[in-house]
Order: structure tokens, then C-alpha cells, then sequence
């Protein structure tokens, strides 16, 4: 009864009264006492969290030369580096949305000129995260015009190889700019006000302020112009609407850097969009949610102390508007005039603080009163004191990354991996002495000295080579057709093509040789062609007792990981040859070892092995130049992908083929890329984030027609599960567009009507790779013997 007495109704008990207003007297003091220090003019602050503004004041002096103003909260700033991440990196983040540009290109793809000393490696995520290499500013004279600037970066030797270390640079921003204005066909200045500050309603953003903005505009520094230039304001040489950097100004007041000015209210608005996943205030999307989580999640290397996201400062020496409390989740940036702001997705808050701490002269930087005014205002706001955990477990959340189903990570080191080819020459050839050959090869036989096996074996003493022969895409690995036998130019031996009317040599084609050599690169994929090639004519050759060499290369995706499921018996083809894994993780040489014993085709087998390679080496850590070995494998991250995503395309999905990115992306007309991308993102898969993308192919597949889905991003290789990700992708397409996508076809390449069969009944694709433990330690098992590395 006391309870009960006690006890408020349950309505009075579950109503709360409204939160007491925060106490701001802390911030308030410490940009008071700075200013009073001279630290600084003026300042405008602004908070805002759970999506209004809660705290807004302007403090001291606009400014201070020619005659002192105050400061009031519509000031309008230039706001410096802030236009990195207000109107160049959202940019750019656009055109990645649209398919027009993506994280992995070169910066060369799109500036040309800029491919010179060493930076044709430099991506365009490299110049998001500054990890490009490229000095801290362009090396030309104050003023110099936006040719003059752009040429310097073109011209520029590195600072650091492209991707080894954090160093904040303009240079990265400015190529970006020039960037946006080549794809997208206009200047920066003009596709952000079009496509972020006018649906965002910032009608006080923009770059080249009008002159009716300038008695509301903090004056910056006073310099010394050159002569015939009009200063900003009329009133002397004190920077006032014209930017203050001077790479900047001399490109016009347009730059991928510095040149945006604003205020801290339109400002605000770009941040509350942030926080609301990308809706904007009246309700309208403007990014996808996953693009601005990439965006504000690390995406500098793994060995790299200082974080950043895409144009996102997270946890480098610059971050000191985190303040002390702010957690790690949060992000921001700084510009050189004295702007500043810092985003708190966990409780929902942004800090705004605008300065011109460099009026009339500058003044050593403010990070330490940016720290003191994000720590006091976090100190003073509900639910912000909050443990430094990062991102949490989502409640209830089943996916393989949280179940830690145990990837292997990779050890990468620098190696210099000779392949069987350089070996045979180190040999001199000996084991082909006195022999007619036929060489197996096509456009990927090289060595690592740049010549081509058969441009080895044509001219090596004591061997004579009579005939060539090539797999699917020909001699040139150009060809996505059938192929017809043709004769080679450089040598006038015949090319007996090994996928046109027949796929296995001939007695014809065999005549008078003693010996056949297969010098191929694989894909390390059980569908891809190549082995099965490989294996038709060691089946020849033991008929004809010819001698069989396999000049081994490596697997590119690695020796020790192995994806499902194994092939089923009664589905042995030209693109299945023997029950094995999707990914085998094992070398043309082992397998060839492996089809002669369990296939017992009595071939008079010899693998001239490599050196120098390692289970745990992948392509990129064998020193070796990467040759795409098929038109449509164009890439290490294609390869990586190519697994999962090429088991799709028999369902009626476009898997990329006839674009400039196929196995990177996949689509379809009736694909929702949004919703598509939102559903497996919520999957939580380890090592890949999907971004929702348009495209339309030229050829294969939905030729000429448009086509959304996804662009894959592999963000973990280590984690990254090609066949979880191809099957989730299978069950989602069933799953969502059950009349469009043909699940039960996947089987062509799938190879497993088990694991059809459990997709459609729709068992979770982490337990269909679960449950195929056992027979892949059974494959392993098997496999062991005739590994060759170790």
C-alpha cells in the first residue's frame, strides 16, 4: 500500500518536464578572454543539436580597421579551408554518387597533365584523405593566376609516395576543384551553388560575394596588393569580400581550397542536413546516408596515426575543435581565417565557431580556445558526456561481421616474386633442350624483365618453338568472343585458338611437338577459363605422350583463403573442371598437379616453380606488374570482387561489363539504387560498404539502357568475404525484386544446388558459408598434397 501511495500515476511518471536551458557562460567567457588577450576581433558561435539550434551569440568586433564594427550573428566569413568540406569535398562526393567519378580512380583519369613523377598513382581518395604526396601549397608567387597554380601541382615533385603518409595539403583540394569543373562541365563556384547551396536554402553561401554583401562581410587582412588591383571594400588594402588566400584570389576568388564565404546559420543548415543522414530541411534528400557515413568514417590507410574521413578531419593534429568530451565519432574541420566547426553524430550536436582572427593582421592560430570552447559547450549540453566507444553493436544484429566467422588477415610485405618463366630463363632454358614446342600463352606471358614468353622462347638456343596457342579473349586478351586461329605477326607461327570451334588442341594441332608449355596468368577463380584450357590440353598431351610444362604464376587474390561452395559433381564444365571451391587459393601449377593425380589423366607433368612467392602474398605484394588478365578484370579490386559478383549476371543482373568499372559495379533497370544500398548496408558486411550508382552499359547486358545499383567499395580487404557478399546480394535481389531477378540461374556458375536451393528457401547467407566448413577443410585436406609454397 505504501508503494501504491507512493507510486505517480504511470501517464505523470512517464511525462518529463522539459530540460533546464543550458548554461553557456563557460564558452561564453573563454571567447570573451580571448578576445580580450587579442587573439582575436570578433567571433560568432553557434551550437546546434537534435536538429534545432539551441545557443546562437556574436561576441566583440567585426572589425577593427578603418573603423571598429561589431560583430553581429548574420556576419557574414570567409570561411578559408572550410570550403573543403562545405562545397568541394560534397561536390565531389556528388559526382561519386552519380556514377561520374569514384574514390579508387587516378586524378590522372580525369588531368591528364597531372600524371607526371610518379603521380599517375595518386587517386582521387588520396587527395580527399591528403595522403596524396603533394606539398602543403602550390609552389608559385602570391596572386599567380589559376593556370599558373595548376601547372605548379602538374609539375610538383612528391613530398611522400602516394598513399604513405598523412600531410594536409591545398594543392589536394585545388586538383579536386578543377576536378569537379572537368566532369561536371562547369566551375566549382557554379555545381555547388546549383546543387548544394540552393536546395539547402544557404542563400548566404557562395563564392565572389556580391557587392551588396560587403558591409556585412569580416574584413581580413590588410596587405599590400599588387599594383593596379582594387581591394574588396574601396577602403584601402584590407581584405574585405575578396578572399583572403592568395592562391585563391589569384584564380579568381575559385578554388577547390579557400574562397567561400558564409554565414554561421548557412553553415548551420549544411550541418543539420549531416545529422539528418542527408535530408535537408524541407524534407528533400540530398545524399544517400551511406555516402556521407563513408564520408565521415576513416578512410586514410591503416598505418596512417592521423584520420581522416573523405575531406573530414577526424583524429589528426588539426582536430582540437573536438574539445575533450565530443566523441570519436565525431569530425570537422578548420580554415585559416579562425573558422572552425565539429559534428557529433552521437549526441546528435555541431559546434560553429567563426572567427577572422587573421584582421587586420594575422595572429598565431586559435586551436587551443577552439578545444576550450567545444569542451565547455559540450560540458554544457544533455547527453553529451558520453563513453569514447566508437561505433556500437547494433541491438539484435546477426551479421557474419559481428559473428567474427574468421577472416584471414593478410601480411603484406614487398616482395620479388620471380615467376616460372624467369626462373626458365635463369635455367637457361635447359629443361625444354632439343625440343619442338608449342607455347600455351596469351597477352599475360611476360617476365618480369618486360619480355614475353614467347619472345624468350623463340630466340632461346637449343629450343624451337613451332606453334602458339590461346584461351578465351585470344593472344592479345582482347577478344570477348569467340576467337579465330590466326598467325602471329612478330614470330609467323600459327595461333591455334583454343576457344573457336574446338577447345582442346588437335592431333593436327599437336603434330610433331615433344613438349607444350602453359604460361597463362589465372584469376584464382574456379570459373575462370584459363585452367580448364590448361587441363583439355594436358588431357591431349598424355595421348599424344607429349610433355607437359606449366610455367607457374601466382593467385592473385592469395593462397590460403578458400570461398565455397565446391562445385557439384554433376556440373563439371569448360567453366567448372574439377569439384573445388570458388576460390581454390591455389596456382596454375598446383592445380595442374592436383587434375593429373585425381583426374588421373597420366600427363608427364612438370611445373617450373616459382620463387619468391608466399601463401599469404597477394598480387600487389609480389612486386610484379599487374596485366589485367581478361578485358573485364582490369583491376586487384575487380579480382576481389569478381568472385561473388560474377555468379550474379546469370540471374539478369548487369555485373559492369561494358563500363569503365565492370565487377565494381552491378545493376539493373528495375533496381532501386537507394533502397537497394540501404538494405544491405544494414547487413553490416565485413570489408565493403555499397553505394547506390547509376550507369548504363555499352555493351553485354542492358546495353544502352539505364541501369541503377550499386558501386562496391572494398574497405577491408582483410575481412572482406567475396562469396558472403555475392550471396547477399543474391538474396536481396530475390528478396526485393522477386519478379525481376532469376535466382535459380546463378546455379551456372554457383555450381551448388544446395546452396540455391537454401536462397531461395531464404536461409540467411551466413549460414549457408557456415555450413560449408566441412567440405572446404575437406577441399583443403585434399588440396595439401600438392601444394608447391608455403
Amino acid at each position: 500500500m505504501l508503494l501504491t501511495a507512493l507510486a505517480p500515476p504511470l501517464a505523470l511518471a512517464q511525462k518529463k518536464s522539459p530540460p533546464p536551458p543550458a548554461d553557456f557562460s563557460a564558452p561564453d567567457q573563454a571567447i570573451e578572454k580571448a578576445i580580450a588577450a587579442n587573439e582575436l576581433p570578433g567571433a560568432v558561435l553557434l551550437v546546434g543539436q537534435n536538429g534545432r539550434i539551441v545557443y546562437r551569440k556574436a561576441y566583440g568586433a567585426r572589425a577593427l580597421v578603418p573603423a571598429r564594427e561589431a560583430m553581429t550573428t548574420d556576419t557574414i566569413f570567409d570561411v578559408a579551408s572550410l570550403t573543403k568540406v562545405f562545397a568541394t569535398a560534397p561536390s565531389i562526393l556528388l559526382l561519386i554518387e552519380r556514377g561520374q567519378v569514384r574514390l579508387s580512380d587516378t586524378v590522372a583519369r580525369y588531368i591528364p597533365e597531372f600524371a607526371s613523377k610518379g603521380k599517375d598513382q595518386i587517386t582521387v581518395r588520396h587527395l580527399l584523405t591528403h595522403v596524396a604526396g603533394l606539398p602543403a601549397i602550390p609552389h608559385v608567387p602570391d596572386g599567380a593566376s589559376s593556370d599558373v597554380v595548376l601547372r605548379s601541382i602538374y609539375d610538383a615533385e612528391l613530398a611522400s609516395a602516394p598513399g604513405a603518409r598523412f600531410l594536409y595539403s591545398d594543392c589536394d583540394f585545388i586538383l579536386l576543384g578543377e576536378l569537379v569543373r572537368r566532369v561536371s562541365g562547369v566551375p566549382l563556384n557554379e555545381f555547388a551553388q546549383k546543387n548544394l547551396f540552393e536546395p539547402l536554402g544557404m542563400r548566404e553561401t557562395r563564392f565572389l560575394p556580391p557587392a551588396d554583401w560587403i558591409r556585412r562581410i569580416a574584413p581580413t587582412e590588410e596587405i599590400d596588393l599588387p599594383e593596379g588591383a582594387k581591394p574588396g571594400s574601396g577602403k584601402g588594402h584590407v581584405l574585405r569580400g575578396v578572399v583572403h588566400d592568395p592562391r585563391a584570389r589569384g584564380m579568381g576568388g575559385v578554388a577547390g581550397h579557400a574562397g567561400l564565404f558564409s554565414t554561421a546559420d548557412d553553415l548551420a543548415r549544411f550541418c543539420r542536413m549531416l545529422l539528418a543522414h542527408g535530408v535537408t530541411q524541407d524534407g528533400k534528400r540530398l545524399f544517400s546516408p551511406q555516402i556521407l557515413e563513408k564520408a565521415a568514417s576513416p578512410q586514410t590507410p591503416p598505418w596512417s596515426p592521423s584520420i581522416r574521413g573523405l575531406g573530414w578531419d577526424i583524429d589528426t593534429v588539426f582536430s582540437a575543435p573536438r574539445g575533450e568530451i565530443f566523441s570519436n565519432q565525431s569530425y570537422g574541420h578548420t580554415g585559416f581565417t579562425g573558422t572552425s566547426v565539429w559534428i557529433d553524430p552521437a549526441s546528435n550536436t555541431f559546434v560553429i565557431l567563426l572567427a577572422n582572427s587573421v584582421h587586420p593582421n594575422v595572429r598565431p592560430r586559435i586551436s587551443g580556445l577552439r578545444s576550450r570552447v567545444s569542451t565547455a559547450v559540450a560540458w554544457a549540453l544533455e547527453d553529451v558526456a558520453i563513453p569514447q566507444g566508437g561505433n556500437q553493436l547494433p541491438a539484435g544484429d546477426e551479421s557474419a561481421l559481428w559473428r567474427g566467422i574468421g577472416a584471414v588477415r593478410p601480411t603484406w610485405r614487398n616482395g620479388e616474386t620471380r615467376t616460372g618463366i624467369d626462373v626458365l630463363v635463369e635455367q637457361q632454358f635447359a629443361p625444354l633442350q632439343g625440343m619442338r614446342v608449342g607455347l600455351i600463352t596469351n597477352h599475360t606471358g611476360v617476365a618480369r624483365d618486360g619480355n614475353t614468353t614467347v619472345q624468350l622462347l623463340a630466340h632461346a638456343q637449343g629450343v624451337h618453338l613451332v606453334a602458339l596457342f590461346s584461351p578465351e579473349h585470344g593472344l592479345a586478351g582482347v577478344a570477348d568472343e569467340k576467337v579465330a586461329s590466326t598467325t602471329d605477326r612478330a614470330t609467323g607461327l600459327p595461333v591455334y585458338s583454343l576457344f573457336g570451334d574446338s577447345r582442346r588442341p588437335t592431333a593436327e594441332m599437336l603434330r610433331g611437338l615433344d613438349a607444350m608449355v602453359f604460361d597463362i596468368q589465372d584469376a584464382g577463380v574456379r570459373f575462370y577459363t584459363y585452367p580448364t584450357t590448361m587441363a583439355y590440353a594436358m588431357e591431349e598431351a598424355a595421348k599424344h605422350k607429349i610433355a607437359f610444362f606449366v610455367l607457374d604464376r601466382p593467385n592473385p587474390l592469395g593462397g590460403e583463403i578458400l570461398e565455397g561452395p565446391l562445385l557439384d559433381a554433376d556440373k563439371l564444365s569448360f567453366v567448372g573442371y574439377f569439384p573445388m571451391p570458388v576460390r581454390h587459393g591455389m596456382t596454375v601449377g598446383e592445380l595442374a598437379q592436383m587434375y593429373n593425380a585425381e583426374k588421373h589423366l597420366g600427363a608427364d607433368l612438370r611445373v617450373i616453380a616459382m620463387e619468391d612467392w608466399r601463401r599469404s602474398d597477394t598480387f600487389d605484394s609480389t612486386g610484379l606488374v599487374w596485366i589485367p588478365p581478361s578485358p573485364n578484370l582490369r583491376s586487384l579490386e575487380a579480382a576481389q570482387l569478381y568472385p561473388g559478383l560474377e555468379i550474379l549476371q546469370a540471374g539478369g543482373v548487369s555485373v559492369g561489363r561494358g563500363t569503365d568499372r565492370p565487377f565494381e559495379l552491378m545493376g539493373a533497370p528495375w533496381i532501386h539504387a537507394a533502397e537497394f544500398a540501404a538494405y544491405l548496408n544494414k547487413r553490416y558486411l565485413p570489408g565493403v560498404r555499397f553505394v547506390p550508382t547509376r550507369f548504363t552499359p555499352r555493351s553485354g547486358l542492358y546495353k544502352d539502357q539505364a541501369c541503377e545499383g550499386l558501386s562496391l567499395e572494398i574497405t577491408d580487404r582483410g575481412s572482406f568475404y567475396s562469396m558472403l557478399v555475392g550471396l547477399e546480394l543474391a538474396a536481396a535481389l530475390a528478396k526485393m525484386y522477386p519478379d525481376h531477378f532469376a535466382l535459380g540461374k546463378i546455379i551456372e556458375l554457383l555450381g551448388s544446388a544446395a546452396a540455391v536451393e537454401r536462397l531461395q528457401r531464404g536461409d540467411a547467407p551466413s549460414r549457408i558459408l557456415e555450413d560449408w566448413t566441412e567440405e572446404l577443410a575437406a577441399f583443403r585436406k585434399l588440396r595439401e598434397k600438392y601444394l608447391i609454397y608455403r
